[in-house]
Formats: structure tokens, C-alpha cells, sequence
């Protein structure tokens, strides 16, 4: 399937923006929630690494300029990196509007919070370290086993130079003896959402690259996302059968400064190891491994099979950062106030990534401040500033747009926001508590009571003829980036959040005047104030 064919991801994406009227196939699905798979990848048969605790990671400002030196990476370092992003924190019970929050009360079918968004609460990405050896780590390829906080020793020797050949001549490999890759395993999240899971799962990688990022800017760690390779080469690096499970992100870690790390025995704090780094031979292919699978049948659904196999680079070579026009300027805009300052957005990243949670039906229905919008904005279009070897952050894939329905001295209707000038655009001027509640076709928010809905769009068409089917990929790791960076702006303003896909996309385009132009809403995140007291309690996992 070629990688330039973009009827492929066009089609599902317009399926997708569409499936509000017309539902996906295949019809009448149910998933089957007794033979639903564990939200844990476990190896079988493997070596386990423990890792040291996560400690205390503080905002740090961030970085767009990959290659400006800054502290090597650790494993202390990796560890914060790890947990706080993807690894249980603690147990959480609530009273809200999903449908089965009344199950969460049994053990079996608890909620078990993790610092970075999911959707569906499915955690379907994996992630791997390859290392040519630090700080006690033999040269090998390793596996994050989220549900131990511990490495997972897939293959010994050293791997790099094949992560670098697959990555097809990037400056990168040349500067990194170590990598962390990002897989996703469907089946994690198809069992559940079926056709669906390709735009789920890639707006997960985003998000978890949004909080890889602000840690590692807190980390002082120089930081970029590589988003083109040879698909089936990189997955050959881990042992993954392309079609099941298939790395969609490499990041290398930095070496710092100083240049390369150590060259001794080191002992990492809380690691058994010991062992000296020392030369190995390059690793052979890595064998598959045996892991745990709680499912007895796994289904295959020819939506996603089509557009991820659509969506691999082979040896095309990697296209330049792309420039995209920008809506013309709208009459009458609205001058917005300064963000807020660090005595309220300034706060401790690991208890914002802890206190991180969907607001799920919890808003309360009063205004929101224009500064707590305002700072939700600047937020988010900061977000798309990211370091990558396809995209310019002075150009991002993505658009932001409001819809205010009760914001202090804005008045109700649907804005372009402008990051630029930091202003909002009016497009239409109306009463829109009525429409959004048309527009959601799920139960667990009252869209009546949000006091703004901030919409992410893209220009689809320009970026399929850019990126080719890839384009449906780094779109939506971008818009997982600005959600999860929404997510934690709002944890740290006091104000409630809740991402959704769950809305006619049709109908909010026709809103925001996309309809007619080449632009497309991805995500939707609801913004409002929520109840000082509410039914929670979350046990820590420290």
C-alpha cells in the first residue's frame, strides 16, 4: 500500500469526523469487556531491571531547540521520566457520570490513575529503551514494564546503530549512544473502540510526548520527537510484529554538554545493578518474546489494519517542515489579558501529573475567567512548539478555536484564537449552550454546564499531500500534545477539564466556519469551573 495513496487516511479520517450520522463498522459492535486485555504489557521470561523512585520534577521552561546541550540523562532521570508519565500513581475512586463508575468500587475494575490522558482510560503504548549501556544498564533493548516500574530486558548488545540506520540518516544518531521508542499494540484499545482506534491511539502518542516534554524541560534535557523512520525496520529493533504492535516515535536521549556520560561502573540509586558499561557487539534482530495476553480472542478490524499499513515509511525520503497559511485576520478581535503568572501555574509538575483527571460530568456551571482562559490558550498554542524532525514550531500542523458559552466579558459564541497577537477572532456571536448539547452523543458531560469548549482543527487535505498518509499520524500527535499540556494547566488553575470525541464534528465545523475550507476539528477539550468539594478518593502509590 503506498505511503503517497491519501485517499486511504482521507477516507478513514472523514469516516471518522462523520461517524455522529453514520456510525463505522462494522455495525452493532460490542466489545466484550470479560475478555477485555490487561492494561499492562508483562514479558514472560525476562531479566527485570527495578528502577529508582521517581522523585520531585519541577516545571522547567521549555525547550524548541533540540540541539542546544543540556544535562545527560540518568536513570534517575528515567525513572521520573517513566512513572510520572506513564506508570501507576495511584488508585482512584470517584463519583461522576460515567456509565461504570460504579463498578470502579470492586477491585477487579479499578481505575488506576497514570499522569498522562488515555483515551478510553486504555494506556494501549508501550515504550522501549535501547542503550549502547549507562548507569548499571548492559547495552541492550529494554521494555517499561508499567506494571512493576521496572525494565524489562529484552536482548543484550548494542542496538543503536540499528535505530539509527532505521531512523534514514537523521543528525541524530549521530549524536545519541541512547533511545527511547514509543510503540502502540492495538489490541489494547481496539477491543474496545474497534474502527475507532487509530485516531484514539495516535492522539495518545501526543500526549504522552506533551508530558515526556515538559518533564524533560524540567529535567534540563534537551528534547526532540522523530516521527519519520522505516516503520517495519524499527519494529524488527524490538522483536514487534508490525501489524499487532508498531512503534510510532523515537526520541533520543541527550548526552549533555559535557559529551558523552561515563565510561565506568556506575550504581544508579534504588538499582540492583552494578554491572560496568563495557563494548558489546552489535545486538542480531531481536527475537519475539513471550508476554502475558488476558485475552482469549483478538480481533482484527480492517479500518485500522488499512490505514496504519497506509501510513508506514519505507525509504521515502523525509519531507521539510511544511508552511501553512494562516486564516486572514478577523474584523473586531478580542485583546485578551496575560496569562496568569507561576504563583499559580508555576507548581510542582509530579503533583500536577498526579491531580490530573477528566472532569466527567463535574462542572458546575459557573464562568470561567477570561485570565484562566486566556492562560489555557497561551498554554496550548505553546504546545505546538515542540522540536521535531518533520514539523517548524513556527508553523504548527494544528489551529485552535473557542466556543464560549459562560467566560466572564467574552460574549457566547465560536472564536478563532490567534497565538500570535494572543487575541480571539469572533466568528459568530450567538447563545450555544443549546448546540452543544445537540452536538455530544455520549452521557457523561452536561454540555449546558461547560463554560467553554476549546476545539483543535488541522488542515487535512494540505497535509495528506505533504506527508502523505502519515500526515493523519503527526497531526494527531500534536493534538494529544495540546491536550495533555491543556490538561495539566487546568489541574494547575484549579479549573476542570475533560477531552471528548464524543461531538458531531460536522455541526461544530459549520460553527467555527470551517465548513467550506480545508480545515478539520480533531478533539475537543470542555473547560469550567467544578465543585470545591466532590465524592474523590485517591490512594497514593508511593
Amino acid at each position: 500500500m503506498s505511503l503517497t495513496d491519501t485517499h486511504v487516511a482521507r477516507d478513514y479520517a472523514e469516516a471518522v469526523f462523520r461517524r455522529g450520522r453514520e456510525p463505522l463498522p462494522p455495525a452493532n459492535f460490542e466489545p466484550n469487556w470479560a475478555d477485555q486485555p490487561s492494561r499492562h504489557k508483562v514479558y514472560r521470561e525476562v531479566t527485570r531491571v527495578p528502577l529508582p523512585r521517581a522523585d520531585g520534577v519541577r516545571l522547567g521552561p521549555p525547550r524548541t531547540a533540540a540541539a542546544t546541550p543540556g544535562t545527560a540523562w540518568d536513570l534517575g532521570g528515567l525513572a521520573a521520566l517513566l512513572r510520572l508519565s506513564y506508570g501507576v500513581l495511584d488508585r482512584r475512586l470517584r463519583v461522576d457520570w460515567n456509565h461504570d463508575a460504579h463498578n470502579r468500587m470492586h477491585f477487579p475494575q479499578t481505575a488506576w490513575g497514570r499522569g498522562t490522558a488515555s483515551g478510553g482510560g486504555m494506556y494501549p503504548l508501550e515504550v522501549y529503551l535501547v542503550t549502547a549501556g549507562r548507569d548499571g544498564l548492559l547495552p541492550g533493548v529494554y521494555h517499561y514494564s508499567t506494571a512493576h516500574h521496572a525494565l524489562d530486558r529484552l536482548a543484550t548488545g548494542n542496538a543503536v546503530d540499528r535505530v539509527g540506520a532505521a531512523l534514514l540518516d537523521h543528525p541524530a544518531a549521530a549524536d545519541t549512544d541512547d533511545y527511547l521508542l514509543v510503540s502502540v499494540r492495538f489490541w489494547k484499545n481496539s477491543f474496545k473502540y474497534n474502527s475507532f482506534c487509530y485516531h484514539v491511539v495516535t492522539q495518545d502518542l501526543g500526549a504522552l510526548l506533551g508530558s515526556w516534554e515538559l518533564i524533560a524541560a524540567g529535567l534540563d534535557w534537551s528534547w526532540q520527537r522523530l516521527l519519520w523512520f522505516d516503520d517495519r525496520a524499527m519494529d524488527d529493533v524490538l522483536g514487534l510484529d508490525t501489524d499487532e504492535e508498531s512503534v510510532l516515535a523515537v526520541v533520543p536521549l541527550p548526552r549533555g554538554g559535557a559529551g558523552p556520560a561515563h565510561s565506568g561502573p556506575v550504581r544508579a540509586a534504588g538499582s540492583a545493578l552494578t554491572a560496568p558499561r563495557s563494548p558489546a557487539a552489535v545486538a542480531p534482530r531481536t527475537p519475539r518474546r513471550p508476554c502475558f495476553e488476558r485475552s482469549t480472542t483478538l480481533l482484527r478490524f480492517e479500518l485500522v489494519d488499512r490505514v496504519h499499513g497506509a501510513s508506514l515509511v519505507r525509504t521515502e525520503p523525509r519531507p521539510a517542515p511544511p508552511r501553512l497559511a494562516d486564516p486572514e485576520p478577523a474584523r473586531n478581535p478580542v485583546e485578551l489579558p496575560e496569562p496568569v503568572g507561576d504563583d499559580r501555574t508555576g507548581a510542582d509538575l509530579t503533583e500536577l501529573l498526579r491531580r490530573r483527571h477528566s472532569a466527567f460530568g463535574s462542572f458546575a456551571g459557573a464562568a470561567l475567567s477570561l485570565a484562566d482562559t486566556a492562560t489555557v490558550l497561551a498554554a496550548a498554542a505553546g504546545a505546538t512548539r515542540y522540536a521535531s524532525d518533520v514539523t517548524d514550531p513556527a508553523s504548527p500542523l494544528t489551529g485552535l478555536h473557542l466556543v464560549a458559552n459562560r467566560v466572564d466579558a467574552l460574549p457566547a459564541g465560536a472564536y478563532h484564537y490567534r497565538p500570535g497577537a494572543h487575541r480571539l477572532e469572533p466568528v459568530v456571536r450567538q447563545p450555544v449552550a443549546a448546540f452543544l448539547q445537540r452536538c455530544y452523543f455520549l452521557q457523561n458531560y452536561n454540555l449546558a454546564e461547560v463554560g467553554a469548549v476549546l476545539a483543535i482543527s488541522a488542515p487535512l487535505d494540505p497535509l495528506l499531500a505533504h506527508y502523505g498518509n502519515r500526515a493523519l499520524r503527526l497531526v494527531n500527535s500534536e493534538v494529544g500534545s495540546v491536550a495533555q499540556t491543556v490538561y495539566l494547566t487546568t489541574t494547575a488553575l484549579g479549573i476542570g477539564c475533560g477531552a471528548v470525541l464524543g461531538v458531531d464534528n460536522i455541526a461544530m465545523n459549520e460553527l467555527l466556519g470551517l465548513d467550506g475550507t480545508d480545515r478539520r476539528t480533531f478533539l475537543f477539550l470542555l473547560l469550567g469551573s467544578t465543585p470545591d468539594r466532590s465524592a474523590d478518593v485517591t490512594l497514593s502509590l508511593t
